[in-house]
């Protein structure tokens, strides 16, 4: 009976000291912040998409864009199209994004869910726009909890400096920019050697 309290006892302590390590390990994260305030207008247009985090949706995909436009209703039509690796053929999906946020403009929902079935919320997914330069050249989408990434520019390719400064920016907020992947070849600009 010693013997087995023993183990009892031992087992306890095991799992609580396991407990409060992995509470005292865990990291809390601060909420992600969308930018305070987007120009819709200036935002509508074709985007590059330069990096991603994996996504399943976009398994096999390169060279992937993201047309934006405005809808009468002042939902904004999406089209996404990208190359398959496999055959090099084109993929593409339309949906809807809606403004979640009317002061920012910053956050909305999209969903590419066929549009008799939109009405009901299935599919709808967060899209926040975290980070955009003045001149709206390239843009950083994600979502509250950090699984989904994308860097956006308005050409097919970015210059290392400001994706550089894309990193930093994504690693002060919490973000492992160690699982980007880039969406097409030579996505970020060679320097010229002297």
């Amino acid at each position: 009976m010693q013997f087995k309290l023993s183990k009892i006892t031992f087992l306890v302590i095991f799992f609580l000291n396991q407990t409060i390590c992995q509470i005292s390990f865990t990291q809390e994260l601060s909420p992600l912040q969308s930018i305070p305030s987007l120009n819709l207008s200036q935002y509508l247009g074709t985007w590059y998409e330069i990096a991603r985090f994996e996504n399943t949706f976009q398994k096999d995909c390169d060279e992937a864009t993201a047309v934006y436009s405005l809808n009468e209703d002042g939902k904004i039509n999406v089209t996404n199209t990208c190359r398959q690796f496999k055959n090099g053929s084109l993929t593409q999906v339309t949906g809807v994004a809606k403004v979640e946020d009317p002061v920012s403009h910053s956050k909305l929902k999209v969903n590419f869910v066929p549009s008799w079935l939109r009405w009901t919320g299935i599919g709808n997914g967060d899209y926040w726009v975290i980070d955009i330069d003045q001149k709206y050249t390239y843009a950083v989408i994600s979502e509250p909890k950090r699984k989904y990434l994308w860097i956006l520019s308005r050409t097919p390719t970015m210059d290392p400096v400001v994706y550089q400064k894309i990193l930093t920016f994504l690693g002060n907020q919490s973000f492992d920019t160690a699982k980007l992947i880039f969406a097409r070849k030579n996505a970020i600009q060679k320097q010229d050697v002297k």
